[in-house]
């Protein structure tokens, strides 16, 4: 053992000079964090390249290929030596161009990282060119000269093997499905601002794809393609502004969720510059608006688009471009929280609980929870309705329809979208059967085994409970005594539903059409709304084939849906009668066409 002289002083470290290619792969690691950042990076290349279609294909979650093709103006013959060196570009020629930089990529890096922590091969080809080239690179340079192949006009780009050098970062994103989610979630972003770009993006080996949007010129037709009808029909479009050069120059334009829109999650998409980026502070100022106006735990829908001189906003704040510094950033935020907190409390004025019923007459009139008056009673006295708030809560001897008060009926002309379906929903009566019980064996079998799996002490707790109230969008708060459950109104309406259909197999009460509906237009109308496969979607002639071949087989099975479900379709496929499985309640007249593409299926 060696033991140090008093006094002797420890030789200290030497600084030395890193490898090239350690510099080159640390900084890799930097810009290409996980595969969503290397997609991000081909796909904002893609869009400088005036792309109108982008495809992006993906297997293992992007660890073993990334794949992104599009149909832009190319890469020329001569720059393919140096595409993947670092500090290379075709966007930025000295330092002063960052004070006015329009396009998203700008440092020449994003490639050269690809190259240094997986493979690269470049395939492309330039307007007037009678053939393409492939080249492959690896640690930013060329490993062959550029190969001639046939090709299509643009540039397609695949990374295989992602960090393949690089086994911890490696172990840590095994979870495939995770890192594919990040990406479909990317690419739902970029198709709802670039909305004069297709985008497609599916897994490697799939026929469908998980994002497929078509060049519209409807923001709101992209958000209902991409995000689904759910989230488009509670938007509110936002418009603010400011040209003031003493404090703030933007323009900002979005779509944000109203206060009957609810989830668990914020989704916040914000470009800035047509630049896809985070901005923490202006999240945070949005969510703290909607804490006040949506109910507990429930979260917003945001999309912004800003607009800022290019010399207001610093994009080289982080090295994989995620978040700009913008001159002036509290007052715009200040200023986009205050147009944002207006607009809510307008929209907020009345929040909307649809109510189920059989409309009789056209004239009913509506209770709105924002409106206390009432129509003036016979004998000319007041009645004003007494406030929610001041209202004796219901318990379980309530007679039926007690809640009423509460809800607000949703306006007849809400309702117009189609006149089939219209006739569907503003036209019945309920025709009723007296209670009798199915005499089939099979029937009764199933109800005995409903009964003798019964818990009676769960079946007193459901029939003597006291509503309290919606927890969230699948839980309801009952009391029983002193006690207070939590359940779940979606599984438990499952099967009573379930239930009701047994016990009134082949005697339901009926709701009677005064029109007939025909069968084909209504089947039309769901398969649009459907989420079909991709050749599906964009052939109207094979949704009209499905829809007359399920037309068919239910007018073949007539008799039995009649017999049996109480459902009355004629020789000529019109629907004019509906089963009831719950007395007072009428379903939702705008899922019978979704209800009879079902019933078309599944035999």
């Amino acid at each position: 053992m060696d033991i140090e002289a008093p006094g002797e002083a420890k030789e200290l470290p030497k600084i030395h000079r890193l490898d090239e290619s350690v510099v080159n792969r640390i900084a890799a690691g930097e810009v290409i964090q996980r595969p969503v950042s290397a997609v991000k990076e081909l796909v904002e290349n893609s869009l400088d390249a005036s792309s109108t279609s982008i495809s992006v294909v993906v297997k293992d979650g992007g660890l073993k290929l990334i794949q992104v093709s599009d149909d832009g103006h190319g890469i020329r013959h001569e720059d393919l030596p140096i595409l993947c060196e670092r500090h290379t570009t075709s966007k930025l020629s000295k330092y002063e161009d960052l004070q006015s930089i329009k396009s998203m990529g700008f440092r020449g890096e994003a490639l050269a990282s690809m190259t240094y922590v997986g493979h690269v091969t470049v395939t492309t080809i330039t307007k007037g060119q009678l053939h393409g080239y492939r080249v492959s690179y690896r640690d930013g340079m060329m490993e062959h000269e550029p190969k001639a192949c046939a090709a299509v006009k643009g540039t397609q780009i695949m990374v295989e093997n992602l960090f393949y050098n690089m086994i911890a970062r490696r172990k840590t994103l095994q979870n495939s499905a995770d890192d594919y989610t990040k990406i479909v979630d990317l690419l739902s972003r970029f198709a709802i601002h670039y909305i004069d770009v297709s985008f497609s993006c599916r897994k490697h080996g799939a026929a469908r794809a998980d994002v497929h949007s078509v060049a519209t010129s409807s923001r709101l037709d992209a958000i209902r393609s991409v995000y689904g009808l759910s989230v488009a029909r509670n938007l509110i479009k936002i418009e603010a502004s400011d040209n003031d050069p003493s404090s703030s120059v933007f323009e900002m334009d979005g779509f944000i969720s109203n206060s009957n829109y609810v989830v668990k999650k914020t989704t916040m998409v914000l470009f800035i510059n047509d630049r896809l980026v985070e901005c923490t502070a202006l999240k945070r100022a949005l969510e703290i608006v909607y804490s006040a106006t949506l109910p507990k735990a429930s979260k917003p829908f945001i999309y912004m688009s800003i607009i800022l001189p290019p010399e207001h906003v610093d994009v080289n704040v982080h090295p994989t471009k995620r978040e700009v510094s913008l001159l002036n950033q509290e007052v715009i935020i200040e200023k986009i929280q205050s147009v944002v907190e207006s607009m809510l409390r307008n929209s907020n004025e009345s929040r909307t609980f649809q109510e189920q019923t059989v409309e009789s007459s056209p004239s009913v009139p509506s209770i709105t929870n924002n409106e206390s008056h009432l129509n003036p009673s016979p004998s000319g006295s007041k009645s004003q309705k007494v406030p929610v708030h001041k209202m004796v809560r219901t318990d379980s001897s309530d007679p039926a329809g007690r809640l009423h008060a509460y809800l607000y009926k949703k306006p007849q002309n809400h309702l117009e979208m189609n006149s089939s379906l219209t006739a569907v929903r503003s036209s019945v009566r309920q025709r009723r059967n007296l209670r009798e019980t199915a005499d089939l064996t099979s029937i009764q079998e199933l109800i005995n085994d409903i009964d003798s799996k019964c818990h009676s002490g769960l079946l007193d707790i459901v029939r003597q409970c006291t509503y309290v109230g919606m927890a969230d969008d699948v839980f309801a708060l009952l009391q029983h005594n002193t006690h207070l459950y939590l359940a779940n109104v979606v599984n438990l309406s499952k099967e009573l539903m379930y239930q009701q259909v047994l016990r009134r197999f082949a005697h339901f009460n009926a709701i009677q059409l005064s029109e007939s509906a025909p069968l084909q237009e209504l089947l039309m109308l769901a398969l649009k709304e459907e989420e079909l496969d991709l050749e599906c979607n964009e052939n109207d002639d094979l949704k009209m084939k499905i829809a007359e071949m399920n037309t068919q087989l239910l007018k073949q099975k007539a008799e039995m849906l009649e017999e049996y479900f109480c459902i009355f379709i004629d020789s000529d496929g019109n629907l004019s009668r509906l089963p009831i499985l719950l007395d007072q309640y009428t379903p939702d007249m705008d899922r019978v066409p979704e209800f009879l593409l079902c019933l078309g299926n599944d035999w």
